[in-house]
């Protein structure tokens, strides 16, 4: 790269820069990757322009990861709103890899609008594109060039790359796979095949050297490729973060073989690769090929699960529907009781086996009736305990075949609390410790309870963590408890004759039902970033009344199969963005029309 280097393009923001740049007005700066073009709070007293590279968008708030808000591609403004707005930056901008950009003042600019109206409308088309996308809940500019390493000694990994570009081409996107061969090339060689194909993928080999360290500079987003069945290599903790690496961009794939029960050892290889999100793939397995391919594309699909008492079982029904219409999905989350059964999802239990373990642990029989002198809980939380164990065992999230993370609410820091590894049973115990009604739950000096507390949809959550559409299902929004549920029984002694003490007090429903109580600000938010919203009715089912399993199960069947009748498009189509075939033919469309007019 250089300086001196021509701003291509046709476009009048292209030509605008380009002609600052001859008359000594545009700055050009050379941005290493991983450094800041801006932060969020700098004032915006340049427009910038992207002429090579990739630059990354991130929202940061204190206690949060950073929010990946899109990429910005050569061609492409940078900091226009704020610009244009007069206020101050809004989001990091940084780097993904050594990037050209030109600098216009503030004042330069605009006075180049008032010479030419073009300028400006241009760019508020583009604000207003961006706007429209940014309200979908999605990054502005999504991936479109990944890149595929090697950690450890996988094998050999082009055959496996290739594979995930057919189904790719199956979804109606162009993808191209490039390798070594490819060492050598140009800027520009790089710069057509991106510009030619939907997607490009990137892999190197074992051997490759110094192409490997190419693709890791050159993507947009890199998966690292282990071997699931094998130990990691030693991890480097003196080498160089990469700014992928920096702004949590990079992935872990783990090959397994295809007969695997369960993976096992993923947690050494999350410290090896100190990777954003961690992918087991199957060798030969066509699902999971296809699973990586709606990753790469924005159309895996996101499940997220609430709280709510025994009116969670009715995620067992949404589950079921989800399956019976062949609907993927490809991350899971949840939240207290919701947790517990996309816990089971995460685990590959079928629908059989998920009904016999809710019913064994949860049905047959109260988990909370071990009722303890009220010191921190009614309960002694001892049952709930012994059958986390017994149907989840030692298992850690990492080993895990889906994708999956929790929430608690971490009493001690005032926050919510994510739990996307470790032991996968102390991070349920964590998120439905019930504070009244289960003992909570530590970690370290931390105090966790139940994650309904502080977020009991964290739909805003799975959007952070995927690009694909979203379908929530929310057992919240039912009839409240009424002043019937919460009546002192009128003999103690019958209450206790009637088996009714076996679903605890009445204040255990005061308890759970003040837990699972969001505020509107927080609902909406979580709404507004769900696809599909299925409310299942199940304002007959007590909160508490864990026998309850039948009617809460069918609830969820019936709602989720309506939502998805509603769908004018299949679910994973409903944030599918256009190819470059689809946009050839919306442009031949629209001239075609204005050719008649």
């Amino acid at each position: 790269m250089g300086g001196a280097s021509d701003i291509a393009g046709d476009s009048a923001l292209a030509q605008l820069f380009h002609r600052e740049r001859l008359s000594g007005a545009a700055a050009w700066l050379s941005l290493p990757g991983g450094q800041k073009l801006y932060a969020a709070g700098e004032p915006a007293d340049q427009l910038y322009f992207l002429h090579a590279g990739r630059l990354g968008a991130f929202r940061r708030e204190e206690g949060q990861e950073p929010q990946f808000l899109g990429v910005i591609r050569p061609g492409e403004p940078a900091g226009e709103m704020a610009l244009v707005a007069g206020a101050p930056h809004s989001a990091d901008v940084v780097a993904l890899r050594d990037s050209e950009v030109f600098a216009l003042p503030r004042d330069v600019f605009f006075s180049a609008c008032d010479a030419d109206a073009s300028v400006m409308i241009e760019l508020a088309r583009l604000m207003i594109m961006r706007t429209r996308q940014a309200s979908r809940s999605g990054p502005v500019g999504e991936p479109s060039v990944y890149g595929f390493v090697p950690l450890g000694a996988p094998g050999v990994l082009r055959p496996t790359v290739e594979k995930i570009c057919v189904e790719i081409a199956r979804l109606g996107y162009s993808a191209t796979c490039v390798g070594v061969e490819a060492q050598n090339a140009p800027t520009e060689w790089f710069s057509q095949v991106e510009l030619t194909h939907d997607f490009v993928l990137y892999v190197a080999e074992g051997a490759d050297g110094g192409w490997t360290q190419v693709v890791s500079r050159q993507v947009d987003r890199l998966f690292k490729v282990g071997r699931g069945d094998k130990p990691p290599p030693r991890s480097d903790n003196a080498a160089p973060v990469s700014p992928l690496q920096a702004q949590q961009l990079v992935d872990l794939i783990l090959l397994q073989p295809r007969d695997l029960e369960a993976p096992k050892g993923s947690e050494a290889w999350l410290d090896a690769a100190m990777p954003a999100r961690l992918f087991h793939l199957r060798r030969g397995e066509p699902g999971d090929l296809q699973r990586i391919a709606r990753v790469l594309t924005g159309q895996s699909v996101g499940l997220v699960l609430s709280g709510g008492g025994a009116r969670a079982y009715a995620h067992v029904g949404a589950i079921r529907a989800l399956r019976e219409r062949e609907v993927p999905i490809d991350f899971i989350c949840g939240v207290s009781m919701g947790a517990i059964v996309a816990a089971g999802l995460a685990m590959g239990w079928a629908s059989g086996e998920m009904d016999r373990r809710l019913r064994a642990a949860f049905v047959d029989s109260s988990p909370l009736d071990d009722i303890a002198l009220p010191l921190l809980a009614m309960t002694h939380g001892v049952k709930v305990s012994e059958r986390l164990a017994e149907h989840f065992g030692e298992v850690c999230i990492a080993d895990l075949w889906l994708p999956f993370f929790c929430v608690s609410s971490n009493l001690t820091t005032g926050a919510y609390q994510l739990h996307r590894r470790g032991v996968l049973r102390k991070a349920l115990r964590a998120t439905i410790s019930l504070p009244g009604v289960l003992p909570p739950a530590t970690d370290g000096v931390n105090v966790l309870v139940d994650g309904a507390v502080m977020k009991n949809f964290p739909a805003d959550l799975m959007r952070a963590a995927q690009l694909g559409p979203i379908i929530g299902v929310d057992v919240s929004g039912a009839r409240s408890i009424t002043a019937d549920d919460v009546a002192r029984p009128s003999s103690v002694w019958r209450w206790i004759w009637s088996g009714q003490w076996r679903k605890g007090p009445p204040i255990v429903s005061l308890l759970m039902r003040a837990a699972t109580v969001s505020t509107g600000r927080d609902l909406i938010a979580a709404r507004q970033a769900t696809d599909v919203l299925v409310q299942p009715d199940v304002a007959e089912v007590e909160i508490r009344d864990w026998s309850a399993y039948d009617e809460a199960v069918a609830a969820g069947y019936r709602a989720t199969l309506e939502a998805l009748d509603k769908l004018e498009h299949p679910v994973i189509d409903l944030r599918r963005r256009p190819s470059l075939a689809d946009q050839a033919q919306q442009a031949a469309q629209r001239l075609h029309s204005s050719a008649i007019i």
